[in-house]
């Protein structure tokens, strides 16, 4: 008598678990029910803004439904990111994610409301070459004049960033380290975006600038701005009178170079992540979306979750140790 109850009780649970499977797959199968959620945790017209923005263009071929794209700025992009992490992780609520926001910050700030891990990885989109500019009438011709400019004038000369912790500021405090000038040796003016400090950049509030190249690139063609070197392997092919971080002897700065990635709130169920995963691999091939993210400089790198996930903690180490080697503590 135990024994057929006991039957009954297995068969009773199995065929739970098997309908509750099936209601999954017929959910996953159904997705995406409504219009769906990305937060820039930048300003408008900065990076994060316009990646965000050129992926909402594309997705709703692929997932038939509409993009909003929210601005959710501050504290170097910890509000937006707080906001995602702590979203239901339904698959309608996603994260921009930055390297500053995401790698930066959680390297170098110990009380941060969150780590660099503590979401769902969906795929890297892009790479962002780096460059530092100023106006093309500075009388910095070089960047070997820059270096020699902040060496000769201490504390002096300004840079504006998209804000304190951002790749923006990286680059700079890796030169001032390997000139041994001291973290303080040009003053930083941290902005919202990236396109605030551009602005900032022409407006002469600021003597030099180091970003990624999507939001000057315009500015350099135009002649507004000069660049005076990149971070990229090889001359970047829309500049390519401007010098490498190698060609100047400085190529220790290859290691600073931006990305944008799209997470998701922490515990995202895995077939939202693979449904993701593969939505991002057709918008790789796109080619609407390639010359969109082309245009503004960027370098179309479409990974998958495992892959993001891989290359995100290795991104995170290297700020982690510079932060070190630096004694850069963001409080």
């Amino acid at each position: 008598m135990k024994s057929m109850f006991d039957n009954r009780v297995i068969q009773y649970l199995c065929g739970t678990i098997l309908a509750v499977s099936v209601l999954s797959a017929a959910n996953a199968q159904q997705y995406p029910t409504r219009p769906l959620l990305i937060v820039a945790p930048f300003g408008a017209g900065g990076d994060s803004d316009i990646a965000a923005r050129n992926l909402a263009a594309v997705v709703p071929k692929y997932l038939k439904q509409n993009v909003v794209v929210v601005n959710k700025v501050g504290a170097s992009g910890a509000i937006g990111s707080e906001y995602v992490k702590n979203a239901t992780p339904d698959g309608y609520t996603f994260l921009l994610a930055r390297v500053g926001s995401q790698a930066t910050l959680p390297a170098l700030k110990p009380d941060l409301s969150y780590k660099w891990n503590d979401f769902s990885f969906l795929g890297i989109l892009e790479l962002n070459p780096y460059v530092c500019a100023v106006v093309a009438d500075s009388p910095f011709r070089s960047f070997g004049d820059l270096v020699e400019g902040i060496r000769k004038n201490p504390g002096k000369l300004k840079y504006s960033t998209a804000g304190i912790g951002t790749i923006h500021e990286m680059g700079p405090q890796l030169l001032f380290d390997a000139q041994k000038l001291g973290k303080d040796a040009a003053n930083q003016i941290p902005y919202k975006s990236g396109g605030e400090a551009a602005t900032a950049l022409l407006g002469r509030h600021v003597d030099f600038s180091c970003s990624n190249i999507g939001t000057v690139l315009n500015f350099i063609k135009n002649r507004q701005m000069r660049a005076l070197v990149t971070t990229t392997p090889e001359r970047f092919k829309d500049i390519p009178d401007v010098p490498t971080a190698k060609e100047v002897g400085y190529p220790a700065l290859e290691r600073i170079i931006g990305w944008s990635a799209l997470y998701g709130p922490p515990k995202m169920d895995k077939k939202l992540v693979a449904i993701w995963g593969d939505t991002l691999r057709k918008v790789g091939k796109d080619p609407q979306w390639i010359n969109a993210t082309e245009k503004i400089g960027s370098v179309p790198h479409i990974k998958s979750p495992e892959d993001t996930a891989q290359y995100v903690k290795e991104q995170y180490e290297t700020y982690y140790k510079l932060g070190k080697s630096l004694n850069i503590v963001l409080k």
